[in-house]
């Protein structure tokens, strides 16, 4: 399955990001192409450290245990079972650091959370299997604005004043009825595949979310999911997908959602049964007789006051997004309504310069330059708009209007892409509104499949995945400090 029909010069790209990093890649793929089997004693590799998750009061760790002689049929390290042990200390203190988690439930593919931490606070850290101090494998990236991190330390996030009020999960490019990840296009990269007799990754991943965010310590009332719910827009995917997340709740209430350019009208047999497109009589909009909404139409709701804005951002044949005049005079007419009122705009296709410029996959991957300035601009005169989330990249990537294009930059809306649910990173964004601002806290799922599949989907690009998905601690955790009093709970 083609990721995104990228263009032969984004193909290149990417080649060239892959050939920039040798050291990256030839130190993933380090462990000898031998058959894999029972590790030899003392063999253990503790590995892939990441601080995942950092908010006021906890931190999520993960890493990865393998055999350093034994492989996968990927030629990755075999998976080898151990124990979870944390510890944490403060920085600069001379005493020992003490153990906070300690989970003895062997497991290759672990998932740390510590809670009940104090908010404002640097910690020291360990994470540790068998007694092996777990390593990094891949760049962490400190930044203004989040955790500003170095090496085995993190900061918890400081809350935002007044009380909170409710939370939505950010999520997009769930890929539902793909059977392969991390192909560009035809058969390049090398990607991956579910093992045989386990459910499709795509449902694991999809399932693993809705369990997720259901639950008290992440209490999300809402979900947002900015595009891609499908691989290519069959009818039965569509409605599976629709299906699945009426578990969830009702549309346009509960749950909410964009389509993206793999959710498009299609051409040819396959869609035949669905709903023409009235200007190109060859598409068929099997996604649309899903979910409701029709190429280019924006879709409205509404939480705990919040405004809730839906934008299709897709074209009919490429991977590139566009607003078409319509749609934009809608957005107009529906900001206009309510200039003030606090708005959180989402769409498939991400909007900024900053983000155009630092896509694997070329600057004409995201918005049209036009509309996206456009946008930039609509949001500037309606200061009700403070949040635009989107996906399409498959990363987690914290951007502003007006960086790098010559432009006024606006710090007041930020623009967020969320990493991908269906492979790694694996997992979704938690907005917390409190009256006097917000805090985004990125999770990965944390079921035993999905944290497997999202292990194996590290490897996805020769290794180098992790570099440019996983983002900077401040680009998936911060904290805004913003006037929300007018909005009330959910």
């Amino acid at each position: 399955m083609d990721c995104c029909h990228v263009s032969r010069r984004q193909a290149l790209r990417w080649a060239g990001l892959v050939a920039a990093t040798p050291l990256v890649a030839g130190a993933i793929d380090a462990a000898p192409a031998v058959a894999a089997g029972t590790p030899a004693a003392g063999d253990l590799l503790v590995t892939d450290l990441e601080v995942v998750t950092v908010t006021d009061t906890s931190v999520v760790l993960t890493w990865f245990t393998g055999s350093s002689t034994a492989v996968d049929q990927y030629s990755r390290p075999a998976p080898v079972p151990a124990d979870t042990e944390v510890l944490l200390g403060t920085p600069g203190s001379t005493a020992p650091l003490t153990t906070v988690l300690a989970d003895q439930t062997p497991t290759a593919f672990h998932y740390a959370e510590v809670t009940g931490l104090e908010p404002g606070r640097p910690y020291t850290f360990a994470a540790r299997s068998a007694g092996v101090a777990a390593a990094y494998s891949s760049l962490q990236f400190p930044g203004p604005g989040g955790s500003v991190d170095a090496p085995y330390t993190f900061t918890t996030l400081t809350p935002p004043p007044g009380r909170h009020l409710f939370t939505i999960a950010l999520s997009n490019d769930w890929h539902h009825g793909e059977e392969t990840s991390g192909i560009i296009t035809g058969n390049f990269p090398p990607a991956f595949q579910q093992d045989a007799g386990l459910p499709p990754y795509t449902e694991v991943m999809a399932q693993a979310t809705l369990a997720d965010v259901r639950q008290p310590d992440r209490g999300a009332h809402g979900l947002i999911v900015a595009g891609d719910l499908t691989a290519e827009a069959a009818s039965t995917d569509a409605q599976q997908m629709r299906q699945l997340l009426d578990s969830f709740g009702t549309l346009g209430h509960d749950y909410f959602v964009a389509r993206g350019n793999h959710d498009r009208p299609h051409v040819g047999t396959t869609y035949d049964t669905c709903t023409v497109v009235p200007a190109a009589p060859d598409h068929h909009d099997c996604w649309g007789d899903a979910f409701g909404y029709r190429r280019q139409q924006l879709n409205t709701g509404q939480l705990g006051g919040l405004r809730l804005v839906g934008l299709d951002t897709t074209t009919l044949d490429d991977a590139n997004g566009e607003l078409v005049p319509a749609q934009l005079a809608q957005l107009t007419e529906t900001l206009a309504r309510d200039p003030e009122r606090p708005t959180l705009v989402f769409g498939h296709h991400p909007i900024t310069w900053e983000s155009a410029v630092t896509t694997a996959a070329g600057p004409t991957f995201n918005l049209d330059p036009g509309n996206a300035r456009s946008l930039e601009s609509l949001y500037a005169r309606h200061p009700g708009v403070f949040f635009h989330h989107s996906g399409h990249t498959h990363r987690n990537r914290r951007t502003f209007a007006g960086e790098g294009d010559g432009g006024q930059g606006n710090p007041r809306v930020e623009y967020l892409e969320v990493a991908a649910t269906k492979e790694y990173p694996g997992g979704y964004a938690l907005l917390k509104v409190y009256s006097g601002g917000y805090q985004v806290n990125f999770y990965k799922t944390r079921s035993d499949l999905a944290r497997q599949w999202s292990q194996r989907t590290r490897g996805e690009y020769f290794g180098i995945y992790p570099h440019y998905t996983l983002g900077t601690i401040a680009d998936r955790n911060h904290t805004v400090v913003r006037d929300l009093s007018g909005l009330h709970l959910a």
